[in-house]
């Protein structure tokens, strides 16, 4: 190894313990910058050093969920693995995860990498790590002051994946646009696709990215849509249709909440409480099967793996069942929706809408989700928070959806399993995910399951929140700050 790397390497751990002592953040983000300074060509070194093979992960939608389910499954396999489990996908991230891997020598140990990549990143991070394969989930609208509309980011992924020729990409056929990528790139690619309409009304929206043909223009004729522009498809002007995929899952079936489906002469019997994450699964599926690994246990490893990846929990708090969720554009807040809809009891849900860096400052898209299943939900309360709790109020607003919003999501938590319907769901973009979790689960440790214990402290010391409290949430305004 270049004396050069080695010193990035070290600066870049040495970088992170500071970060950590100092409790300034995770330290997943900045030792990777550090380590870029000093070395540029560190990424190159670092995923030479991978044994066997490196897969990329990119798509608007499910790329954590889907990279999750590689590592665990290669993992089972006995195999070491190398990934960006917590999301930090931009290149300084994706950088920290290798050299916050390395040994005391500044050598990796891993036979796989599994990274996640954002899709406007991956620009510069593919060549660097000329991945065996890449893997998109779909594409379509996401952090509009970021990526812009989706021809920008369909052209960026078409830049990034004609960079590194001979690898292999794995493409949702059922997606036009990722499709259209796969025949227009020039590399080789395995698809996969579901051909049942397993989506409901609710799940499916009229959000669409894109419905005439990627050849001549013409509209496309639908059999069906599973959500978004996603479906089975075909061009009446010159004939292009949805292929048939490699790779797909049939018989699916919900029973108690999860899904149970078959996949390549399996039958899978998951955790998944969601169709999206039957593609999910399918997907990294199939990026096993085109790679030749890890995927002789796959039964066993699905059937236990958990989906929520602290994007989808459940907690027991004061005797209440509450779910937290991540919903982060419109094609996911509305399989929250229809989620929320498939539960007929009478329920409490608190939304929270941030406008931070990391969820995106322009959180139009909330008017591309269709809240006015929310009236039917059978909600007793709705409750806005976040910096845009009243954005998201006047959405709900509009829909004739009556809603309070608070400052104190703490408050509005202890309050609603104290005094609502036992059932809570909390929803919440991006940057109050993990603050949110790491509450939720502390409050769960500290309430008890049935309210024992220092239940009535907290909430004497939280307080009651008041509907259209004004204000900022100061606790809800942060990210990662390194």
């Amino acid at each position: 190894m270049r004396l050069r790397s080695k010193l990035a390497i070290k600066c870049a751990k040495a970088t992170s313990s500071l970060i950590k002592k100092m409790n300034r953040g995770s330290g997943v983000t900045l030792p990777g910058y550090v380590a870029r300074l000093i070395d540029p060509k560190i990424l190159n070194e670092m995923a030479g050093q991978v044994r066997e093979k490196i897969i990329v992960t990119m798509g608007t939608n499910g790329k954590t969920t889907t990279n999750a389910i590689l590592c665990r499954a290669l993992e089972s396999e006995g195999k070491k693995v190398i990934i960006n489990r917590t999301g930090a996908n931009m290149l300084n991230g994706i950088i920290s995860a290798f050299v916050l891997s390395t040994d005391k020598k500044g050598r990796l140990d891993a036979d796989f990498a599994c990274i996640e990549v954002d899709e406007i990143a991956s620009v510069g991070v593919l060549p660097r790590l000329t991945p065996d394969c890449a893997l998109l989930t779909n594409i379509s609208r996401d952090q509009l002051d970021r990526f812009g509309e989706v021809d920008i980011t369909y052209n960026k992924l078409m830049t990034a994946v004609t960079s590194v020729p001979k690898t292999t990409l794995i493409i949702n056929c059922d997606d036009i646009l990722s499709c259209s990528l796969a025949e227009n790139s020039g590399n080789p690619y395995v698809t996969y696709g579901i051909s049942e309409q397993i989506f409901d009304d609710i799940s499916r929206s009229e959000i669409r990215e894109s419905i005439f043909c990627r050849k001549c223009g013409k509209k496309l004729e639908y059999d069906f849509f599973h959500y978004g522009q996603l479906g089975i498809y075909h061009c009446p002007n010159c004939g292009w249709e949805r292929p048939q995929p490699d790779y797909t899952a049939e018989h699916i079936e919900l029973h108690d909440e999860v899904y149970s489906f078959d996949m390549d002469r399996l039958h899978i019997d998951s955790t998944a409480r969601t169709p999206y994450n039957i593609y999910n699964t399918l997907s990294a599926y199939t990026a096993l099967k085109a790679l030749g690994a890890g995927y002789a246990g796959f039964k066993e490893m699905i059937e236990a793996f958990d989906y929520g990846n602290n994007r989808e929990s459940i907690f027991q708090i004061n005797g209440a069942r509450v779910q937290l969720h991540l919903a982060k554009n419109p094609i996911g807040f509305q399989q929250k929706v229809s989620l929320v809809l498939k539960d007929p009891k009478p329920k409490d849900i608190i939304i929270q809408i941030n406008d931070t860096y990391q969820d995106g400052e322009d959180i139009s898209w909330l008017w591309d989700v269709d809240f006015q299943y929310l009236a039917d939900s059978n909600a007793q309360s709705i409750i806005t928070a976040g910096t845009r709790r009243h954005d998201m109020g006047l959405r709900l607003k509009y829909e004739d959806i009556p809603c309070g919003s608070t400052t104190d999501l703490r408050a509005s938590v202890l309050d609603r399993v104290e005094n609502g319907t036992k059932n809570l769901y909390v929803i919440v973009n991006y940057s109050g995910l993990y603050r949110t979790n790491h509450m939720l689960t502390e409050l769960e440790k500290t309430c008890g399951k049935t309210g024992e214990g220092k239940a009535e402290q907290e909430k004497s010391a939280a307080g009651k929140p008041e509907p259209g409290t004004q204000g900022q949430n100061r606790e809800q305004k942060g990210g990662e700050r390194a």
